[in-house]
Protein backbone atom coordinates (compact mmCIF):
# COMPACT_ATOMS: atom_id res chain seq x y z
CA UNK A 1 0.00 0.00 0.00
CA UNK A 2 1.70 3.58 -0.80
CA UNK A 3 1.80 6.04 1.65
CA UNK A 4 1.03 9.03 0.59
CA UNK A 5 4.20 11.78 1.40
CA UNK A 6 4.61 15.33 1.79
CA UNK A 7 7.69 15.42 -0.70
CA UNK A 8 5.49 14.84 -3.44
CA UNK A 9 4.63 18.76 -3.55
CA UNK A 10 8.28 19.39 -3.87
CA UNK A 11 8.15 16.86 -6.61
CA UNK A 12 5.70 18.08 -8.70
CA UNK A 13 7.50 21.59 -8.59
CA UNK A 14 10.67 20.20 -9.37
CA UNK A 15 9.44 18.42 -12.43
CA UNK A 16 8.16 21.78 -13.79
CA UNK A 17 11.86 22.94 -14.86
CA UNK A 18 14.50 21.34 -16.91
CA UNK A 19 17.10 21.22 -13.96
CA UNK A 20 18.48 17.84 -12.90
CA UNK A 21 16.78 16.49 -9.68
CA UNK A 22 18.81 14.60 -7.32
CA UNK A 23 16.68 12.77 -4.92
CA UNK A 24 18.72 11.66 -2.10
CA UNK A 25 18.19 9.21 0.72
CA UNK A 26 19.01 6.01 2.79
CA UNK A 27 18.29 2.63 1.27
CA UNK A 28 14.70 1.41 1.80
CA UNK A 29 13.27 5.37 2.38
CA UNK A 30 11.12 5.03 -0.61
CA UNK A 31 12.74 6.91 -2.94
CA UNK A 32 12.13 4.60 -6.22
CA UNK A 33 8.48 4.17 -4.78
CA UNK A 34 7.81 7.59 -4.96
CA UNK A 35 9.07 8.36 -7.99
CA UNK A 36 7.60 5.43 -10.13
CA UNK A 37 4.21 6.85 -8.27
CA UNK A 38 4.37 10.19 -9.33
CA UNK A 39 4.97 8.86 -13.10
CA UNK A 40 2.66 6.36 -13.25
CA UNK A 41 0.82 6.26 -17.10
CA UNK A 42 3.80 9.05 -17.77
CA UNK A 43 6.41 8.42 -20.53
CA UNK A 44 9.66 7.35 -18.20
CA UNK A 45 12.67 5.36 -18.32
CA UNK A 46 14.18 3.65 -15.16
CA UNK A 47 17.93 2.74 -15.22
CA UNK A 48 19.06 1.17 -11.74
CA UNK A 49 22.93 1.40 -11.59
CA UNK A 50 22.76 -1.50 -9.08
CA UNK A 51 20.86 -4.11 -12.06
CA UNK A 52 24.19 -5.27 -14.21
CA UNK A 53 22.04 -5.29 -17.19
CA UNK A 54 21.38 -1.37 -16.71
CA UNK A 55 24.42 -0.39 -15.69
CA UNK A 56 25.63 -2.35 -19.25
CA UNK A 57 23.29 -0.40 -21.04
CA UNK A 58 23.96 3.29 -19.56
CA UNK A 59 27.34 2.53 -19.72
CA UNK A 60 26.84 1.63 -23.81
CA UNK A 61 24.62 4.77 -24.39
CA UNK A 62 27.15 6.93 -22.73
CA UNK A 63 29.43 6.32 -25.66
CA UNK A 64 26.78 8.22 -27.61
CA UNK A 65 26.09 11.94 -28.27
CA UNK A 66 23.91 13.03 -25.92
CA UNK A 67 21.05 13.55 -28.34
CA UNK A 68 21.58 9.74 -29.68
CA UNK A 69 21.96 8.74 -26.50
CA UNK A 70 18.49 9.78 -25.60
CA UNK A 71 17.14 8.73 -28.55
CA UNK A 72 18.30 5.48 -27.67
CA UNK A 73 16.39 4.89 -24.53
CA UNK A 74 13.03 5.96 -26.91
CA UNK A 75 13.17 9.87 -26.38
CA UNK A 76 11.62 9.34 -22.75
CA UNK A 77 9.77 12.87 -20.95
CA UNK A 78 11.29 11.61 -17.91
CA UNK A 79 14.67 9.56 -17.40
CA UNK A 80 15.66 8.12 -13.97
CA UNK A 81 18.72 6.66 -12.94
CA UNK A 82 18.68 4.76 -9.50
CA UNK A 83 21.22 4.14 -7.30
CA UNK A 84 23.09 6.62 -9.19
CA UNK A 85 26.48 6.85 -6.80
CA UNK A 86 27.01 3.00 -8.28
CA UNK A 87 28.80 4.88 -11.12
CA UNK A 88 31.97 7.45 -10.08
CA UNK A 89 31.58 9.14 -13.41
CA UNK A 90 27.41 9.50 -13.39
CA UNK A 91 27.31 13.37 -12.42
CA UNK A 92 30.00 13.87 -15.63
CA UNK A 93 27.56 11.74 -17.59
CA UNK A 94 24.55 13.54 -17.15
CA UNK A 95 26.33 16.58 -16.69
CA UNK A 96 27.31 16.13 -20.52
CA UNK A 97 23.45 15.40 -21.19
CA UNK A 98 22.45 18.53 -19.62
CA UNK A 99 24.46 20.75 -21.29
CA UNK A 100 23.54 19.58 -24.91
CA UNK A 101 19.78 20.49 -23.75
CA UNK A 102 18.78 17.15 -24.07
CA UNK A 103 14.54 17.03 -23.80
CA UNK A 104 14.32 14.40 -21.09
CA UNK A 105 14.17 15.85 -17.31
CA UNK A 106 16.42 13.70 -15.63
CA UNK A 107 16.39 12.51 -12.07
CA UNK A 108 18.93 10.69 -10.01
CA UNK A 109 18.05 8.71 -7.58
CA UNK A 110 20.59 7.94 -4.78
CA UNK A 111 21.51 6.56 -1.10
CA UNK A 112 24.70 8.86 0.01
CA UNK A 113 25.32 12.34 -0.54
CA UNK A 114 25.57 14.45 -3.85
CA UNK A 115 29.67 14.38 -3.54
CA UNK A 116 29.89 10.77 -3.07
CA UNK A 117 27.35 10.49 -6.27
CA UNK A 118 29.33 12.71 -7.80
CA UNK A 119 32.77 12.09 -6.46
CA UNK A 120 34.78 12.10 -9.79
CA UNK A 121 33.00 14.48 -11.90
CA UNK A 122 33.04 18.07 -12.28
CA UNK A 123 30.40 20.25 -10.14
CA UNK A 124 26.75 20.07 -11.26
CA UNK A 125 26.88 23.26 -9.33
CA UNK A 126 23.26 25.59 -11.02
CA UNK A 127 22.18 22.42 -12.91
CA UNK A 128 20.71 20.68 -10.41
CA UNK A 129 18.32 20.82 -7.49
CA UNK A 130 17.76 18.58 -4.68
CA UNK A 131 15.04 16.55 -2.88
CA UNK A 132 15.94 14.78 0.14
CA UNK A 133 13.81 11.60 1.25
CA UNK A 134 14.20 10.51 5.27
CA UNK A 135 12.40 7.85 6.51
CA UNK A 136 8.44 8.52 7.36
CA UNK A 137 7.92 11.79 9.28
CA UNK A 138 5.71 10.73 12.02
CA UNK A 139 2.99 13.33 10.92
CA UNK A 140 2.88 11.11 7.67
CA UNK A 141 2.40 8.27 9.69
CA UNK A 142 -0.42 9.84 11.24
CA UNK A 143 -2.07 11.29 8.25
CA UNK A 144 -2.34 7.63 6.64
CA UNK A 145 -4.52 6.54 9.65
CA UNK A 146 -7.83 5.25 8.42
CA UNK A 147 -9.38 7.29 11.16
CA UNK A 148 -7.56 10.43 10.39
CA UNK A 149 -9.90 12.37 8.43
CA UNK A 150 -13.10 11.84 10.36
CA UNK A 151 -11.30 12.12 13.66
CA UNK A 152 -8.36 13.75 13.45
CA UNK A 153 -8.82 17.42 12.27
CA UNK A 154 -11.59 17.53 14.43
CA UNK A 155 -10.33 16.57 18.13
CA UNK A 156 -6.48 16.27 18.88
CA UNK A 157 -7.15 15.51 22.25
CA UNK A 158 -10.23 13.00 22.25
CA UNK A 159 -9.08 10.37 25.00
CA UNK A 160 -9.31 7.22 22.24
CA UNK A 161 -7.30 9.48 19.35
CA UNK A 162 -5.30 9.88 22.26
CA UNK A 163 -4.96 6.10 22.91
CA UNK A 164 -3.80 5.40 19.06
CA UNK A 165 -1.47 8.16 18.70
CA UNK A 166 0.43 7.07 22.05
CA UNK A 167 0.27 3.33 20.15
CA UNK A 168 1.79 4.30 17.07
CA UNK A 169 4.28 6.53 19.08
CA UNK A 170 5.52 3.83 21.15
CA UNK A 171 5.96 1.60 17.92
CA UNK A 172 7.75 4.59 16.23
CA UNK A 173 9.89 4.82 18.98
CA UNK A 174 11.26 1.35 18.52
CA UNK A 175 10.86 -0.13 15.46
CA UNK A 176 11.29 3.44 13.29
CA UNK A 177 9.62 4.97 10.25
CA UNK A 178 11.02 2.95 6.98
CA UNK A 179 7.99 2.87 5.16
CA UNK A 180 8.37 -1.07 4.71
CA UNK A 181 7.88 -1.66 8.72
CA UNK A 182 4.81 -0.18 8.65
CA UNK A 183 2.92 -3.31 7.23
CA UNK A 184 5.59 -5.43 7.98
CA UNK A 185 4.27 -8.41 10.19
CA UNK A 186 8.15 -8.95 11.43
CA UNK A 187 9.43 -5.83 12.38
CA UNK A 188 12.36 -7.09 13.88
CA UNK A 189 14.16 -9.26 11.66
CA UNK A 190 13.20 -6.41 8.73
CA UNK A 191 15.02 -4.55 10.96
CA UNK A 192 18.07 -6.60 11.43
CA UNK A 193 18.24 -7.26 7.63
CA UNK A 194 18.06 -3.86 6.93
CA UNK A 195 21.28 -2.95 8.96
CA UNK A 196 23.23 -6.14 7.96
CA UNK A 197 21.98 -6.36 4.02
CA UNK A 198 21.39 -2.87 2.76
CA UNK A 199 22.96 -0.35 5.24
CA UNK A 200 25.99 -1.56 5.82
CA UNK A 201 26.75 -2.80 2.54
CA UNK A 202 26.11 0.60 1.17
CA UNK A 203 28.61 1.69 3.26
CA UNK A 204 31.23 -1.37 2.67
CA UNK A 205 30.63 -1.21 -1.38
CA UNK A 206 32.21 2.07 -1.49
CA UNK A 207 35.09 0.34 -0.32
CA UNK A 208 36.43 3.18 2.10
CA UNK A 209 36.00 0.88 4.87
CA UNK A 210 39.20 -1.95 5.13
CA UNK A 211 37.91 -3.07 8.70
CA UNK A 212 34.11 -3.94 8.64
CA UNK A 213 34.04 -4.87 12.73
CA UNK A 214 35.72 -1.80 13.59
CA UNK A 215 32.40 0.04 11.49
CA UNK A 216 30.65 -2.39 13.45
CA UNK A 217 31.78 -1.47 16.51
CA UNK A 218 31.77 2.38 16.09
CA UNK A 219 27.83 2.27 15.33
CA UNK A 220 27.27 0.33 18.90
CA UNK A 221 29.30 2.69 20.31
CA UNK A 222 27.52 5.41 19.32
CA UNK A 223 23.74 3.67 19.37
CA UNK A 224 24.81 3.26 23.40
CA UNK A 225 25.25 7.25 23.25
CA UNK A 226 22.24 9.01 21.62
CA UNK A 227 21.74 12.50 23.44
CA UNK A 228 25.13 12.60 24.87
CA UNK A 229 28.16 14.76 24.21
CA UNK A 230 30.28 12.83 21.96
CA UNK A 231 33.97 12.49 22.29
CA UNK A 232 35.84 11.67 18.96
CA UNK A 233 39.24 10.90 21.10
CA UNK A 234 37.30 8.59 23.22
CA UNK A 235 36.06 6.70 20.38
CA UNK A 236 39.53 6.35 18.62
CA UNK A 237 40.58 5.10 21.69
CA UNK A 238 37.88 2.71 22.58
CA UNK A 239 38.19 1.47 18.50
CA UNK A 240 42.15 1.26 18.73
CA UNK A 241 42.24 3.80 15.80
CA UNK A 242 43.52 7.02 15.07
CA UNK A 243 41.00 9.99 15.59
CA UNK A 244 41.33 11.14 11.49
CA UNK A 245 40.24 7.50 10.66
CA UNK A 246 37.30 7.83 12.77
CA UNK A 247 36.05 11.42 11.57
CA UNK A 248 36.29 9.78 8.82
CA UNK A 249 34.09 6.89 9.30
CA UNK A 250 31.61 9.20 11.19
CA UNK A 251 31.76 11.60 7.63
CA UNK A 252 30.87 8.42 6.19
CA UNK A 253 27.94 6.74 7.94
CA UNK A 254 26.41 10.69 8.38
CA UNK A 255 26.84 10.95 4.05
CA UNK A 256 25.07 7.45 4.06
CA UNK A 257 21.72 8.89 6.38
CA UNK A 258 22.60 7.04 9.20
CA UNK A 259 23.58 9.75 11.69
CA UNK A 260 23.75 13.06 11.86
CA UNK A 261 25.41 15.32 14.28
CA UNK A 262 24.20 18.33 16.14
CA UNK A 263 26.48 20.90 17.35
CA UNK A 264 26.63 22.80 20.32
CA UNK A 265 25.28 26.67 20.13
CA UNK A 266 27.57 29.92 21.64
CA UNK A 267 27.53 33.07 21.19
CA UNK A 268 29.61 33.05 24.04
CA UNK A 269 32.42 30.48 23.86
CA UNK A 270 34.14 31.96 27.66
CA UNK A 271 30.66 30.69 29.09
CA UNK A 272 28.70 28.23 26.46
CA UNK A 273 30.12 25.00 25.26
CA UNK A 274 31.14 26.05 21.47
CA UNK A 275 32.60 23.02 20.19
CA UNK A 276 30.97 20.00 21.02
CA UNK A 277 28.62 17.61 19.26
CA UNK A 278 26.10 15.33 19.47
CA UNK A 279 25.09 12.41 17.38
CA UNK A 280 21.64 11.04 16.81
CA UNK A 281 20.88 8.14 13.96
CA UNK A 282 18.08 9.40 11.89
CA UNK A 283 16.17 6.59 12.58
CA UNK A 284 15.61 4.63 16.16
CA UNK A 285 14.43 1.37 14.30
CA UNK A 286 17.60 1.11 13.04
CA UNK A 287 19.62 2.53 16.48
CA UNK A 288 17.72 0.12 17.98
CA UNK A 289 18.68 -3.06 15.53
CA UNK A 290 22.17 -2.40 16.04
CA UNK A 291 21.98 -2.66 19.78
CA UNK A 292 19.39 -5.58 19.13
CA UNK A 293 16.71 -4.07 21.67
CA UNK A 294 13.19 -4.23 20.79
CA UNK A 295 11.51 -3.54 24.17
CA UNK A 296 8.14 -1.53 23.97
CA UNK A 297 7.76 -1.43 27.12
CA UNK A 298 7.34 2.64 27.51
CA UNK A 299 9.30 2.15 30.91
CA UNK A 300 12.72 0.48 29.37
CA UNK A 301 15.78 2.05 30.47
CA UNK A 302 16.84 3.63 27.81
CA UNK A 303 13.06 5.51 26.86
CA UNK A 304 14.56 8.63 27.52
CA UNK A 305 18.02 8.89 25.27
CA UNK A 306 15.16 7.06 22.54
CA UNK A 307 12.52 10.00 22.80
CA UNK A 308 15.34 12.44 22.69
CA UNK A 309 17.09 11.31 19.67
CA UNK A 310 13.31 10.45 18.42
CA UNK A 311 12.59 14.30 18.30
CA UNK A 312 15.29 15.45 17.37
CA UNK A 313 15.63 13.24 13.87
CA UNK A 314 11.52 14.72 13.57
CA UNK A 315 13.23 18.14 13.23
CA UNK A 316 16.03 16.88 11.47
CA UNK A 317 14.00 14.98 8.91
CA UNK A 318 11.62 17.81 8.15
CA UNK A 319 14.25 20.06 7.55
CA UNK A 320 15.91 18.48 5.18
CA UNK A 321 12.73 17.97 3.59
CA UNK A 322 12.06 21.92 3.61
CA UNK A 323 14.89 22.71 2.03
CA UNK A 324 17.20 22.80 5.14
CA UNK A 325 16.39 26.67 6.30
CA UNK A 326 16.88 26.06 9.75
CA UNK A 327 19.90 25.29 11.52
CA UNK A 328 19.41 23.22 14.39
CA UNK A 329 21.97 22.80 17.72
CA UNK A 330 21.74 21.53 21.27
CA UNK A 331 23.03 24.03 24.13
CA UNK A 332 25.00 24.05 27.12
CA UNK A 333 26.63 26.27 29.25
CA UNK A 334 29.93 25.85 31.51
CA UNK A 335 27.85 25.99 34.38
CA UNK A 336 26.05 22.49 33.15
CA UNK A 337 22.83 24.13 32.27
CA UNK A 338 21.64 22.30 29.09
CA UNK A 339 18.76 22.85 26.46
CA UNK A 340 17.91 19.92 24.37
CA UNK A 341 17.41 21.15 21.18
CA UNK A 342 17.88 24.86 19.65
CA UNK A 343 16.35 25.83 16.23
CA UNK A 344 17.55 28.88 14.41
CA UNK A 345 16.21 30.10 11.63
CA UNK A 346 17.13 33.80 10.22
CA UNK A 347 17.24 35.27 13.46
CA UNK A 348 14.67 33.74 14.95
CA UNK A 349 15.61 31.08 17.98
CA UNK A 350 13.56 28.03 19.75
CA UNK A 351 14.44 26.08 22.37
CA UNK A 352 13.36 22.81 23.50
CA UNK A 353 13.49 20.63 26.38
CA UNK A 354 12.62 16.90 25.16
CA UNK A 355 11.12 14.85 28.34
CA UNK A 356 9.62 11.38 27.91
CA UNK A 357 7.07 12.01 30.81
CA UNK A 358 8.73 15.55 32.44
CA UNK A 359 6.38 17.96 32.63
CA UNK A 360 8.17 21.15 34.07
CA UNK A 361 11.70 22.51 33.70
CA UNK A 362 13.30 25.30 35.16
CA UNK A 363 16.22 26.01 32.91
CA UNK A 364 16.47 29.73 33.12
CA UNK A 365 19.94 30.14 31.83
CA UNK A 366 19.03 30.23 28.30
CA UNK A 367 15.88 32.43 28.66
CA UNK A 368 17.81 35.27 30.66
CA UNK A 369 20.75 35.04 28.03
CA UNK A 370 18.69 35.00 25.16
CA UNK A 371 15.07 35.84 25.76
CA UNK A 372 13.61 32.69 24.53
CA UNK A 373 11.17 30.72 26.19
CA UNK A 374 11.90 27.00 26.52
CA UNK A 375 9.11 25.09 25.43
CA UNK A 376 8.93 21.50 26.56
CA UNK A 377 8.29 18.32 24.04
CA UNK A 378 7.20 15.21 25.95
CA UNK A 379 5.35 12.30 24.85
CA UNK A 380 1.45 13.91 25.56
CA UNK A 381 2.70 16.94 23.90
CA UNK A 382 1.25 17.13 19.94
CA UNK A 383 4.17 19.77 19.34
CA UNK A 384 5.61 16.86 17.22
CA UNK A 385 2.70 16.24 14.68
Amino acid sequence: MYIKRIAEKFLIQATKNKKILIILGARQVGKTTLIKHFLTNKNAVFLNLDIEVDKNKFLAISMLEPSQAIKALGQPRYLIIDEAQRLKNTGQIIKAWYDASVNSKIILLGSSSLNLINQSAESLTGRNEKLFLSPLLFKEIITNQSWYSTVYKKDILNKSFREQINSLLLYSLVFGNYPEIIHSTDKQQYLLNLVSDYLLKDILQLGLIKTPNLIKKLLMMLAHQIGAEVSVNELANNLGMNKITVNKYLDLLEETFVIFRLPSYSTNPRKEISKSHKIYFYDTGIRNAILNEFSLNPLRSDIGQLWENWVVAEFMKNNLLFGQKQNLYFWRSRAKSEVDLVVKQGEKISAYEIKWKKKNINERAFENQYKVKVQIINSDNPLFL
